[in-house]
């Protein structure tokens, strides 16, 4: 997942610009890619926090930091639980946030946004957050996606409710992110491209980043199974190229202050 979509990731970070010294958290890190990246930034004298409301997932996250650091974790990183509505952080007390794909999934994102203003230290704190745009822009995952919500396999995301597209109009993610005391924002399309030598790998590596997917897959039988796999391949096609596919998608970057 991260090669394909590590250039949301970097350009977080760019926009984000953390400086020697400075406190950096990572909100729903997952396996903390992207905050590993400010590490270098900060330098020694800096603080990266990687954050999660999952344990499984700081667990990655700290196997990852473990990796970057050549077997030992770097002495200025620090695991913590956190639940982004509600971090347990005194008020100004980090330079930068950043958040790629975590606000999306939330019950409250403004009530999320305006905890981390609180606690952004001074008009230079800034957060960099990243959501996907609409379906139409992403066929990496409208093309497996699509036959599978039809099928009732996985849930047709609905507007305003927790989920992948639930941030994907500028303007009202603009709104959002101004609704919770931001006053400056930034907006920068973001775009990624998954790669797949052939639908087999596309399939493979689909089906493993969602286990609960996997799990609805094994539901089926074999005649439901290949005609699924029929429609992703003929929503597929039109991203064929001589060595394989190539699936585009974009995100949306935002930087806020103030």
């Amino acid at each position: 997942m991260w090669a394909a979509t590590h250039p949301v990731g970097e350009g977080l970070v760019e926009m984000a610009a953390p400086q020697p010294g400075e406190v950096v958290l990572e909100l729903a890190a997952g396996a903390g890619d992207t905050g590993l990246l400010a590490l270098d930034r900060i330098g020694d004298a800096g603080r990266l926090i990687l954050s999660d409301s999952s344990e499984g997932m700081l667990g990655a996250a700290g196997r990852n930091a473990e990796r970057y650091g050549g077997g030992t974790r770097p002495a200025n990183l620090e695991l913590r639980r956190i639940d982004a509505e509600a971090i347990d952080m005194p008020d100004g007390s980090v330079d930068v946030v950043l958040c790629r794909w975590g606000y999306m999934l939330l019950d409250d994102p403004v009530a999320a946004l305006s905890e981390t203003r609180r606690i952004l230290r001074g008009p230079a704190g800034r957060v960099a957050l990243a959501v996907w745009a609409g379906r139409e822009r992403n066929p990496w995952n409208t093309a497996a996606g699509g036959p599978l919500a039809d099928r009732g396999l996985v849930p047709h995301a609905q507007p305003h409710e927790p989920g992948m597209y639930r941030l994907a109009d500028p303007v009202e993610l603009e709104r959002l992110i101004r609704a919770a005391g931001f006053t400056s924002v930034e907006l920068r399309e973001l775009p990624v491209t998954w790669r797949f030598g052939d639908l087999d790998e596309q399939w493979a590596v689909m089906t493993e980043i969602s286990p609960s997917l996997h799990a609805a897959l094994e539901q089926l039988d074999p005649r439901e199974l290949a005609a699924l796999r029929t429609d992703v391949a003929a929503r597929s096609e039109p991203y064929r190229t001589d060595d394989g596919y190539e699936l585009p998608g974009v995100s949306i970057g935002a930087l806020a202050s103030g």
